[in-house]
């Protein structure tokens, strides 16, 4: 029988605080161990208890959740899930948890929302199952991309670039983009996140990297230099017209549970794009992206799949593998270039 994820839950709200540990607690491989009120409260029940997972609020009196998430990565690394509200500063907030080395963030639900928290146990279990180091080395976004000096001389060709991404997706998409250069080629995302965050995480990333990075838009024209961002909520990305390749932000049902869904996306890329295109999968809970990728590999599209020592959650893409979606697994620090390194237009001319 495996072992029950024990978690702390770290909240001052009494009212979340219940509305946590009762979801928490009717998942029977799941047991909250105990609860707090601020970080005070949960350095000693963290001494005390020693739980597999913290549940951890962003907005506290005294110190904050995201002060309170570098002493904890600092001093005693663990799996941490941040429980944000879904504004804009709560989700700036949860962007910088994941940074700092949060293992995933959830938001808050909203009044009348018929299912609060729905995968939070979910994602207790994965953090507790997680094999991750958990390390913090200071800011470790804090050097833009623009800085990078492995594509001085990259010349994009025709090709896209579609990457998806879950739990662990923030670092892993960061570690990525950096490695691009300004002239990157098209690149199309899909990270599963709450409503607002992308948004968020797009402005992260266009900070961080040398490349554009927004927010897709329905219609948006596919540029080299110009990174595309899923905005989460109601609708999936695509990529449509073969004669002029652009975003379609599409309203249907979730797929794998997701929505924008991986799937989706790289189905649409394999029609649109076949063998002018690259697929990455990365870090992620589930399967989502796996039979897309698969897709794009039979249209002739080379793939990668980070692999299981570099990944948050080895999920999606072991899934991706065992398929036999992923032409080659790669460490995470090895992806950017790989990916340049099969998109340049340099290299087609010399083959």
């Amino acid at each position: 029988m495996t072992a029950q994820a024990r978690v702390l839950v770290v909240d001052d709200s009494a009212t979340m605080r219940g509305l946590i540990t009762a979801i928490l607690n009717a998942d029977p491989a799941v047991t909250v161990v105990g609860q707090a009120a601020d970080a005070m409260q949960a350095r000693q029940a963290i001494k005390e208890l020693d739980p597999d997972v913290v549940t951890l609020d962003i907005e506290m009196p005294n110190m904050n959740g995201l002060e309170f998430l570098e002493k904890i990565m600092r001093l005693r690394p663990m799996p941490v899930i941040m429980v944000s509200t879904l504004t804009h500063r709560g989700a700036e907030a949860s962007i910088a948890a994941l940074e700092i080395g949060a293992f995933d963030c959830v938001g808050k639900p909203l009044p009348g929302d018929p299912h609060p928290f729905a995968d939070l146990a979910e994602k207790v279990k994965a953090a507790a199952r997680s094999q991750r180091k958990f390390i913090i080395s200071g800011n470790k976004a804090a050097a833009p991309a623009a800085a990078n000096n492995n594509a001085t001389d990259y010349r994009a060709s025709r090709k896209i670039v579609a990457i998806g991404a879950s739990t662990g997706g923030v670092e892993a998409l960061i570690a990525v983009l950096q490695k691009f250069p300004a002239n990157c080629p098209p690149t199309v995302i899909t990270q599963h996140m709450p409503p607002t965050f992308t948004k968020s995480f797009a402005e992260r990333l266009n900070r961080l990297c040398a490349p554009t990075v927004a927010e897709a838009t329905d219609g948006a024209r596919l540029e080299v230099g110009k990174v595309y961002l899923a905005p989460g909520g109601e609708r999936h990305l695509t990529v449509v017209n073969p004669s002029a390749p652009c975003c379609r932000l599409v309203e249907r049902e979730p797929v794998n549970g997701h929505r924008p869904s991986v799937d989706v996306l790289f189905d649409s890329v394999a029609e649109l794009a076949g063998r002018n295109a690259v697929g990455v999968i990365l870090t992620g809970m589930g399967r989502d992206g796996a039979s897309g990728l698969l897709k794009m590999r039979h249209a002739g599209a080379r793939t990668f799949g980070q692999n299981e020592k570099t990944c948050v959650v080895y999920g999606m893409p072991r899934v991706a593998h065992e398929l036999g979606a992923v032409e080659t697994q790669l460490p995470l620090n090895s992806i950017g270039e790989e990916v340049l390194k099969s998109t340049s237009a340099r290299r087609e001319g010399s083959e």
